[in-house]
């Protein structure tokens, strides 16, 4: 939820439902196309008149937050509810009417939602305060809605990275507090949940107004030598290329996108300067099988020295997220370090999508492992929650 003003004078540009729809259209059924139109058209009525901070109409939000979801390739239904999460808290749309106009999954899903807006201003207090108390309690819905439905969570974490892309609009002191509650519960989540492409959006937005000073010094650094650094990669991407082909191995090899906040926080953890740094230049191998995965890294160190202590297989042993990638770093052409990413297609999917890509084998396609054991994490913290004592513990805790 953002803040939302109606407005009396200027009238609104005319919402290009076709357009929107068409957009969330590809790859879709006829029937999953219209259910989007409906919820389109019901949620430009239902938000008639109502503006952004920003001025724009409220609406835009809506189908911004849907866009994000269809780009993590959610289900329909999860898309529709995302276009209408904010009709039943900010007009006079009654859940009820959600329900007899689009069923019970959606329903459930904008109720859900609603329910975790309470989580707000996740700021220490005295232990035993009542504030904990809500706190707690916040946060224990939070995870039951989770454990219940994890699209709620997808929706509502689709629904903070599009506020945290406008929160220029809001007062400095409001951004701040935005931007810390979202490096300390909803990154983490993202990342908990093995939504990289979320998670890493949602740190460079915190820490963009959370440390602008640094996030400006980093920013200005990467920019400077950005088209040095590409022709490098691109060098450096067609050369292993080129080397893993004459090996037998077929592999897509691309360039790494930079995070900003992943940087500093290395540059933080391993008291390097900006120079030392090996995330500023990457390589991604996505390879067809986990043997050619470690075929791959033979010809990485076959072409380049690597560098001790900065290699990890993330196959053999998985991050707790589920995370399974390959990663080293090597000294590459005229002396510079290269991050290198191997991994296969699929687990490429599953650490841009994270649970995200779940809907896909509801069907019994296949099974996905990682989906079950973030469900049963979930469960575990609400088990855990009733055996803490202090609230002001489960909080700290659970942002740990």
């Amino acid at each position: 939820m953002v803040t939302v003003t109606r407005a009396a004078i200027e009238p609104m540009a005319p919402a290009d439902v076709e357009g929107w729809v068409a957009a969330l259209a590809p790859g879709r059924q006829a029937p999953a196309v219209e259910l989007l139109r409906r919820a389109a058209e019901f949620a430009v009525q239902a938000h008639a008149g109502q503006r952004r901070a920003s001025g724009e109409p409220y609406v835009y939000h809506a189908f911004a937050v849907a866009r994000i979801l269809a780009q993590l390739e959610l289900n329909h239904e999860a898309i529709a509810a995302a276009i209408l999460h904010d009709v039943v808290e900010d007009t006079d749309i009654k859940l009820v009417d959600i329900r007899r106009e689009f069923g019970e999954r959606i329903a459930t899903l904008v109720d859900g939602v609603t329910k975790m807006e309470v989580i707000q201003e996740f700021k220490g207090q005295t232990a035993g305060s009542r504030g904990e108390g809500v706190q707690a309690e916040s946060l224990r819905k939070m995870l039951l809605a989770m454990a219940q439905d994890v699209d709620v969570v997808l929706i509502k974490l689709a629904d903070r990275l599009h506020n945290m892309r406008t929160l220029g609009a809001l007062p400095e002191e409001k951004q701040r507090r935005i931007a810390r509650e979202t490096m300390d519960i909803f990154a983490p989540l993202a990342n908990r949940l093995g939504i990289w492409q979320l998670k890493w959006e949602l740190e460079d937005l915190a820490f963009r107004y959370l440390e602008p000073i640094a996030y400006k010094q980093i920013a200005r650094l990467l920019a400077e030598k950005r088209l040095d650094r590409e022709q490098y990669i691109e060098t450096v991407r067609t050369w292993l290329a080129q080397a893993l082909a004459e090996t037998g191995i077929e592999a897509e090899v691309t360039g790494r996108p930079k995070h900003i906040y992943g940087i500093w926080r290395k540059m933080r953890r391993k008291g390097k300067d900006f120079t030392q740094i090996t995330d500023v230049r990457g390589l991604r191998v996505l390879a067809r099988s986990v043997r050619d995965c470690y075929a791959a890294l033979g010809v990485v160190h076959g072409l380049w020295q690597y560098i001790p202590g900065e290699f990890d297989d993330y196959i053999a042993t998985p991050k707790e997220n589920n995370y399974r990638s390959i990663h080293t770093a090597v000294v590459g052409p005229d002396g510079k370090i290269v991050e290198v990413q191997i991994r296969t297609h699929d687990m490429n999917e599953q650490s841009e999508l994270g649970v995200a890509a779940h809907w896909r084998y509801k069907e019994g396609v296949a099974v996905d492992t990682g989906f079950d054991k973030k469900i049963a994490w979930l469960r575990s913290l609400l088990e855990w929650k009733d055996e803490v004592a202090e609230a002001s513990e489960f909080v700290d805790q659970f942002k740990s």
